[in-house]
């Protein structure tokens, strides 16, 4: 069907437009939803998937057992160069992003007031939320040169004449706190929000959001607010650690996926919670509309009341996923560290495994979003022709047909549900072999460094058959 879903060409008859009109009414739509449900039953032979990925990592975990620690860590030291860059066009970039965005905001403020329409809300959680952070694992820290606030603070320090050597004037007992903070605030309202695509709704809450890191960052140092306190930055920032891209005094280089991650530094409690509430919200994301968790507060799945009717209750379950989460995190660390006979404190040892951790919300976060990135995607193209649903087409786009079919029919939701289900197994086995590199850090002695990996890997076990299971349950809405 037609990408325009709100205001065509006006010369039709009233006829067409009338069958049109009628057509489209019929047509399944994702009206303030900011992500696109399943269009298919899937009755595909989960239960060996189930079996055959929590035994894939099983597997590694033993395997990486018997290998010597030598082996791995040239595995992992390994690069290969490749060219230098500098940052000159950093600037430039990063204003026009903020060009971007303030158009954006203005469309989401004067353009359609349909979703599908505008492109704030299908820029805002398809190409960045759903897409972006994709690249990020893939291509590395993008974000540092495309943010929409680095070419605008550097504009107003010039300006202001700031002194941009300062060190960081951020409290350093804060950590990554404000982020944390920040970061909750924007899973609600992507989560338990009633209408969190409504464009003009969304325009003021990402308007509001620039205009208070602007502020922040001007009162705080760049660098001091944007590594602890711009939730964004900071997560894209521990998404490109997975990336087999590097770029180290100007050089870019290739290593292998994963390889950064095992020279991070541990993480304060509060990073700590940053990674896991990453990882728990994308996990209640897929939780909240199942046939289960709906049937655990006496909901009929089959006449889903909407989100205005579930605010406390998804308000609940987005604490309740991160705390379980936390506290089963917490007791594999603590166990494995009784396990080896552990001299280093938990926080150190939590900090530094917790970076295993990205894997596995990288992978989640594309399995999750996968189908709203084919789907939603589309219309993005065909609404960036017409920003503010005026008849332009700047982009040759405008009448493009969105083919809704790549995620229905049986044929489709087989291939979905393999790749889905191979990035998440995918991003447990790495997670396993990113956490032995690590465990290999605290513990000198390799067999103290396999056992006191044994609880994490059984976490990542269940983690795995949780998330298969996530993929195949019924879901509503």
């Amino acid at each position: 069907m037609s990408g325009r879903t709100e205001g065509g060409v006006k010369d039709h008859d009233a006829g067409v437009v009338l069958a049109s009109a009628t057509t489209l009414a019929l047509l399944p739509t994702s009206a303030f939803a900011h992500a696109s449900d399943r269009g298919h039953v899937l009755l595909l032979p989960t239960g060996y998937y189930i079996a055959g990925g929590a035994l894939a990592v099983a597997v590694s975990f033993l395997v990486l057992a018997l290998l010597p620690p030598a082996v791995l860590d040239n595995f992992w030291r390994r690069r290969l160069p490749l060219f230098t860059f500098g940052d000159a066009p950093r600037i430039l970039i990063s204003l026009i992003s903020f060009a971007g965005f303030a158009l954006l905001v203005a469309a989401g403020l004067f353009g359609s007031r349909d979703p599908l329409s505008n492109p704030l809300p299908l820029v805002v959680w398809t190409l960045l939320w759903a897409g972006f952070t994709l690249l990020q694992g893939v291509l590395g820290d993008l974000w540092s040169w495309l943010n929409p606030w680095y070419g605008p603070w550097r504009v107003a320090s010039r300006v202001f004449a700031l002194d941009t050597a300062k060190p960081p004037r951020l409290p350093s007992w804060l950590g990554y706190w404000p982020a944390f903070a920040l970061f909750f605030a924007f899973a609600w309202f992507e989560l338990i929000d009633p209408a969190p695509d409504d464009p003009a709704r969304l325009a003021f809450a990402a308007g509001l959001y620039w205009l208070v890191s602007f502020t922040a960052m001007l009162a705080f140092g760049y660098d001091g607010w944007s590594r602890r306190g711009e939730f964004l930055t900071v997560f894209f920032s521990m998404v490109a650690r997975f990336a087999p891209f590097e770029r180290v005094d100007g050089r870019l280089g290739l290593c292998w996926p994963g390889a950064k991650l095992l020279a991070g530094e541990p993480l304060p409690q509060s990073g700590t919670a940053f990674l896991l509430l990453a990882l728990s919200s994308v996990s209640f994301d897929g939780l909240s509309k199942t046939f289960f968790w709906l049937g655990l507060f006496g909901i009929n799945p089959l006449e889903y009341p909407g989100r205005t009717a579930l605010i406390g209750i998804g308000s609940f379950g987005l604490v309740l996923t991160f705390v379980l989460l936390a506290a089963v995190f917490a007791l594999a660390v603590i166990l494995g560290q009784r396990l080896a006979g552990d001299k280093h404190s938990f926080g150190e040892a939590a900090g530094l495994l917790v970076w295993s951790i990205v894997p596995i919300a990288l992978a989640y976060h594309i399995a999750h979003y996968l189908t709203v990135l084919l789907v939603d995607g589309q219309y993005a193209l065909v609404a960036l022709s017409d920003p503010f649903a005026l008849g332009w087409d700047l982009f040759g786009t405008a009448n493009r047909m969105v083919e809704a079919g790549v995620v229905a029919g049986a044929q489709s939701a087989w291939w979905l549900w393999n790749i889905q289900a191979g990035v998440i197994i995918a991003g447990h086995v790495l997670a396993v072999l990113v956490a032995h590199g690590l465990a290999w850090r605290l513990h000198k002695q390799p067999s103290r460094a396999a056992l006191s990996q044994l609880p994490l890997t059984l976490l990542m076990i269940a983690y795995t058959i949780f998330g298969l299971w996530l993929l195949a349950t019924p879901t509503a809405g």
